[in-house]
Order: structure tokens, then sequence, then C-alpha cells
């Protein structure tokens, strides 16, 4: 068992607080991935589950023990560093099973554990070469074995793809959610890849300035945002965010803003009367906008067309991304590959009043969840 949780945990150091009352709990055998950007306080709520750093203030617990006394070596965990930090004089079956050695393993089970990881991580090939003999993703690879050998309750891996290249990322994003399932133990998971964090975890937790935003599964994450930070930080691209005004006309809402006028769907009425101060921001993923230049596509239902400048055109193949001037905001909409539309061509928009979000002006808390 490896439940952990993190009750009002904070983390100073002199005057800077780098992690402010977080509370969060992880279930045993849970893929939690901690997201947020560079300095935001992730790394550092890793470093005091693992006992590398003390906490100022709040409780640490395991299994509903409390561990905040305990050093590293007494907390069953293994991290995984951004850096391999691999011993470059000792070949790839060594640095596996030297953790072994120092804990006085018998030989045996040192052989055992290391062939065993060696082959579940595709690098049984390896074991003779030294790291310097090695490519990026199969240093990665010892790495985790290295850790996986220990056989330990919990998982910690920080930032551990960051070196790798696009490619290999991608594989390896797949690769640790097969070890996740394969070794039923509890991971948890530093990075600052959305993508990341989406596509392998079974909750996210998103932090900013030290502080949790939001902590939940990744479709509530990417689909019910709680602020405009989460809104804005979540997803590549991130939703798009415009500033403007909301009211009532005819009994209506709608939403204004420089030269720009959207109406609401009915469901945005109780948000819209929730913003009684003026100022609000109107959220929209790039793919929940509709981009037509020849009036043959219909618009999605409770919605209407109208008019805006295409200001740049990114295509990726199978997407075409169009950056749009939307009430003086530039606008990201993910389009057809096949649509021909190049910079400064007007094209016609609708947004899917669906997936439309209303968040307060002043706070940046989401009306609409």
């Amino acid at each position: 068992m490896a439940k952990v949780v993190l009750e009002g945990v904070v983390k100073k150091f002199g005057p800077v607080t780098a992690v402010d009352d977080l509370t969060i709990e992880i279930a045993d055998r849970e893929f939690v991935t901690l997201v947020g950007p560079s300095g935001c306080g992730k790394t550092t709520t890793l470093r005091m589950i693992a006992g590398l750093e003390k906490v100022t203030a709040g409780q640490i617990y395991f299994d509903d023990d409390p561990v905040g006394h305990l050093p590293a070596d007494h907390r069953d965990i293994a991290m995984v560093f951004q850096s391999y930090a691999l011993y470059p004089h000792m070949n790839v079956y060594d640095n596996i099973g030297f953790a072994l050695r120092m804990m006085r393993v018998p030989r045996a089970e040192i052989d055992r554990r290391v062939k065993w990881a060696a082959e579940m991580l595709g690098i049984a090939d390896l074991l003779d070469r030294k790291p310097r003999q090695l490519s990026g993703g199969q240093r990665q690879r010892v790495a985790l074995g290295r850790s996986v050998v220990r056989e330990p309750a919990c998982f910690l891996l920080d930032e551990p793809l960051s070196n790798l290249d696009a490619k290999l990322r991608v594989t390896m994003r797949g690769e640790l959610k097969r070890l996740h399932l394969e070794l039923k133990r509890t991971f948890i998971y530093v990075t600052h890849d959305q993508a990341e964090a989406l596509t392998m975890s079974d909750r996210i937790a998103v932090i900013h300035d030290g502080r949790l935003q939001q902590y939940g599964p990744p479709d509530d994450v990417y689909n019910r945002p709680r602020n405009v930070f989460v809104a804005g930080f979540m997803g590549s691209p991130t939703m798009n965010l415009l500033g403007g005004d909301v009211g009532f006309r005819d009994g209506l809402p709608y939403f204004t803003a420089r030269g720009f006028e959207q109406s609401l769907p009915a469901r945005l009425a109780t948000a819209v009367r929730q913003a009684a101060r003026p100022g609000s921001f109107l959220g929209i993923r790039p793919e929940s906008i509709v981009v037509r230049v020849d009036g043959s596509t219909t618009p999605p239902r409770e919605s209407s067309w109208f008019d805006a400048p295409v200001y740049i055109q990114e295509p990726l193949g199978s997407d075409q991304f169009l950056t749009l001037e939307i009430g003086g905001t530039l606008v990201k909409a993910r389009t057809n590959p096949d649509l021909a539309v190049r910079a400064g061509d007007r094209v016609e928009v609708a947004f899917d009043p669906a997936k439309l979000h209303l968040f307060d002006g002043e706070t940046g808390v989401s009306l609409t969840i």
C-alpha cells in the first residue's frame, strides 16, 4: 500500500514561500502528475515527499502514518531525477543493481531483479555497455531500471523525459504508463508539459506560485478549468480567453468586446448574473471554433457566424492552426488541413456554444462549473 497524503504543507526558503498550504490525497496505485510552470513549487513538493526537503508546516502521510520525521531512506520510495545521474565507470548491469548491493541483497536476488527490470524496459541486450555508449532514451531506461529493482511502494519522477527529443518523449510516455500498469505502484510525476500530464495521469494537480489551482481527472482539468490560469495553461494550444463585458438583451445573455459581440447560450444566464462587476473573460478551446470560407459548413446549434481576419496560418499536417483577430484579441482555431486559407484572408467564424466558458474578470474564477 502507498497512499500519499499532503495536509496543509508549506515550504519556505527564508522569506520565499515555495509551497503554500498544499493539500492533496494520492490513492494507492494511482498515477498523479504535478504540473505547472517553472518555479511553481512542484519539484519542491516532490522532494518533500521523498524526504530530501523538510516541511516548514503541515504534514505528509504514507498510508495514514506521518513520515515528516523519517529520512529519505526509510520512506520506501524510489526517485528518478531529471538528470540520469548514472555512474559513468559502471556498466548498465552494475548501475541498475548498485542500490541493491548497498542494501546487501544476496547476489542471486540482485541478478534476478536486474535481469527482470532490464527485460521489462527493453534493455536486456545493453547490460554490458557503459552509459557513454547509450542513447538518451536508453540512459533514461537505465535510470528507471535502477528504481524499479528496489520494488518500492511509490515512484517519484522529476521531469524524467525533459532531456529527450520530441519523438522519443512520445514513446517514453507510453512506456511509463505501461510500467505503471505492470508494477501496480503509486506514481507521482512532475512535469511542465501539459501533454504528458493529460496523456499519462489518473489525476492532475495544477500548481501556480506554490498554490494548488485544480486537482482532478484530466478530462475535468481540460474541459472544466476552475480558473483563468488553468484554462490558459492546460492544452496545446491553450484555451482562448477574450476580455469583455457580459449582460442581457431581450432577456438573453450576451458578451461584448472591442468591435465584437457574441450571443451566449441560455445555460450561461446564471453565470452572467453572477458576473456582477464589469469585465469578464470568455473562454473557448481552439477545436471548438468552426471556420469556413465557402459558406458550406453549418454552424453549431444556437450559434451564428461572424467575420474575422486571418493573422497567421500554421499547417501541421494532420491539423491546421489559424490565428484570428477577434474582439481585439489573437485567437487560435484548430481547422481541417484542407481548408484553403492564408494569412490576410477574411473567414467566417462560429463558436460552439456548448463549449463556451465564462470567468470572473477580477478573480479569474470560473462561473460555469
